[in-house]
């Protein structure tokens, strides 16, 4: 029988969290994770995407204010800047491919996945103020603006502080 084997320093995990794995295991499961939430963050910005498209093609369109077709115009480039940002990290990774970069190409596609909340949730405020606006009035539209500007406020930066917090006591 063969001696047991033992990891070198510079495979050992470094981060105590519970977790045995070596730096390229960590980086693998990153990566799955980034691709999950990639996954979900492309689908929403199709479909956000889509409505927007066929917005400018519906009779309606025309009776839209400079303010709206204004703000129309900021979402469409919103969800084209949301689309290319969710597709860079593919690029990235083919770029990249066998060639031994994996933790690397984790660090830059977890900041590029960052840019690209902030973007999909100023789309997604855009959109619902948008149609609010339109199909209410512009008061209406204001109130669906701060209401969604709360709700991602609350989801994507007061929950997160909770939710740490909680587990640091634990």
């Amino acid at each position: 029988m063969e001696p047991e084997q033992r990891a070198t320093p510079a495979e050992l995990d470094d981060q105590a969290d519970g977790r045995d794995e070596t730096r390229n295991e960590r980086a693998d499961r990153n990566w799955d994770e980034l691709l999950q939430e990639l996954r979900v963050m492309q689908t929403g910005t199709q479909i956000l995407t889509g409505f927007l498209l066929a917005v400018a093609f519906q009779p309606r369109f025309e009776d839209m204010d400079e303010l709206q077709r204004d703000l129309y115009v900021v979402l469409v480039g919103l969800a084209a800047l949301a689309t290319i940002l969710a597709l860079a990290p593919v690029g990235m990774h083919r770029a990249t491919f066998g060639r031994r970069r994996k933790p690397e190409l984790v660090r830059v596609a977890a900041g590029i996945v960052k840019i690209d909340l902030v973007v999909i949730a100023a789309l997604t405020i855009g959109v619902t103020t948008l149609i609010v606006d339109f199909t209410v009035d512009r008061t209406a539209g204001l109130i669906a603006l701060v209401a969604s500007l709360v709700a991602i406020g609350l989801l994507s930066l007061v929950l997160p502080r909770l939710v740490r917090r909680a587990v640091g006591r634990s």
